[in-house]
């Protein structure tokens, strides 16, 4: 079984799939750390010099190999639901976590952070208010678990999950 995270920029999904994955002794795979590697430059540089459309291409071939592979704990782009394909992928071939935070909460943990391409505007709130609004139902329709983020530790978080995973039963299929 791959479980995998979904949630906007900023919502820990990195940072609480790294802490998994260790808790169930898996791999972890980041799939824009995978885009970067196989870009040979940052997704910020790709945007700008190829566009979004281009990245969602390459995202979109990304996430179907990684949803075929061995078992892991798998943390996507914030994005990676825009497109069908991802979502029937992830949902078909993952257990699916949602960490969802509201945009004010992202936008709290975000407002330094330089390296996010869709968030270089002029008023980041309200791009992540949009990005929620457009995003959050596609979230919802891929994943199986819904987990509100708020303020709560990686670890809280993490043990969170496990419950999660442990009740539904996706734990000992695995």
């Amino acid at each position: 079984m791959i479980f995998s995270l979904v949630g906007l920029p900023g919502s820990g999904k990195t940072t609480v799939g790294r802490q998994l994955a260790r808790r169930l002794g898996l791999p972890f795979a980041d799939s824009d750390h995978v885009i970067e590697a196989r870009l040979g430059c940052s997704i910020r540089e790709f945007f700008e010099r190829e566009g979004e459309a281009r990245f969602r291409d390459i995202e979109s071939e990304v996430i179907d190999t990684l949803t075929q592979g061995p078992r892991q704990v798998l943390s996507t782009g914030g994005g990676v639901v825009l497109r069908q394909e991802n979502r029937l992928h992830l949902h078909a071939r993952c257990s699916v976590i949602y960490l969802k935070s509201s945009p004010e909460e992202l936008f709290r943990r975000l407002r330094h952070d330089l390296h996010r391409p869709l968030l270089q505007v002029a008023d980041p709130l309200d791009k992540l208010r949009d990005l929620f609004t457009q995003r959050d139902p596609l979230y919802r329709e891929v994943a199986h678990f819904v987990l509100e983020t708020g303020r709560p530790s990686v670890s809280t978080l993490v043990n969170m999950i496990v419950m999660q995973l442990e009740l539904s039963g996706n734990l000992a299929k695995s």
